[in-house]
Parts: C-alpha cells; sequence; structure tokens
C-alpha cells in the first residue's frame, strides 16, 4: 500500500506536468511569433515530470536528471510504460538547448509540433498507468 505522502507527491507531478503540457499546447496556438523553442521545453518538462511520478510511484527516488532516457530506465520494467525511447531521446535536447543561448540548431515549428505530440502519447500512457496505481490504492 502507497503511503499517504507519496499518492500526494505524485498527484503533485501530475499537476505540474499538465501545467507544462497546457503551457506548450496553448503557445502552439500562437500563429505569428509563437516562440517554439517554449513548446519543446514545456513538452520535455511535462514528459520528465510524469516519468518522476512514475519513479515515485515504484518508491524510487527523483534524481536531478533531466534526461528523459535515463529516468526511463530506472522504471523497474515490469512497471515501465511501453513508451518510444527515440521520441524520449527527441525530447532530451530541449531541456538545455530552449533555455540558454548557443549555437543550437533553428527549432521550427514541425519541431515543436511534434514534440507536443511526443508529449501527448507519453501523458495519456502514463497517465492510465498511473490513474490505476492510485486507484488501487484508493481501493485498499
Amino acid at each position: 500500500m502507497m503511503r499517504p505522502e507519496q499518492a500526494h507527491l505524485i498527484r503533485q507531478w501530475i499537476e505540474k506536468a499538465e501545467e507544462d503540457f497546457r503551457n506548450a499546447e496553448y503557445v502552439l496556438t500562437l500563429e505569428t511569433n509563437c516562440p517554439v523553442s517554449t513548446v519543446c521545453f514545456h513538452s520535455q518538462q511535462c514528459v520528465e515530470k510524469c516519468l518522476k511520478a512514475l519513479l515515485i510511484c515504484h518508491s524510487l527516488p527523483t534524481r536531478r536528471s533531466h534526461d528523459l532516457l535515463e529516468l526511463y530506465h530506472q522504471i523497474p520494467s515490469s512497471g515501465r510504460p511501453d513508451l518510444s525511447e527515440e521520441s524520449l531521446a527527441v525530447l532530451n535536447r530541449y531541456a538545455v538547448e530552449t533555455r540558454y543561448p548557443g549555437d543550437w540548431d533553428i527549432i521550427t515549428r514541425c519541431e515543436a509540433e511534434a514534440a507536443l505530440d511526443i508529449a501527448r502519447r507519453v501523458r495519456e500512457i502514463t497517465g492510465r498507468q498511473l490513474a490505476k496505481v492510485i486507484e488501487r490504492d484508493s481501493a485498499e
């Protein structure tokens, strides 16, 4: 059975992931001068927080890492969602490149749309898994 503070922390991570998702979704509605790097950043952040919620579900620590593949592989294989590692790798670059100046490749609107699509899929898959765990725990 999950401790109440563990369930509370999972809900907090989910809430923060939802905020990032809504931010990315909203910013992408801008027709002109859309800051596409912001969409990519918030998409990456949404996925990172979903994965960290799953780690907490398994009573594992959430290390200070933005590496989605690293976080994904920390989840026990028995509870690891079926996610595309290639998609997670795509989002990885947005954790840093979108926040700091540098000689990065220019991010296109198409890439931002793809990043949001990845976040949407991960959010749906992990959301179903997290909801089952929280429901099961509430029933016990």
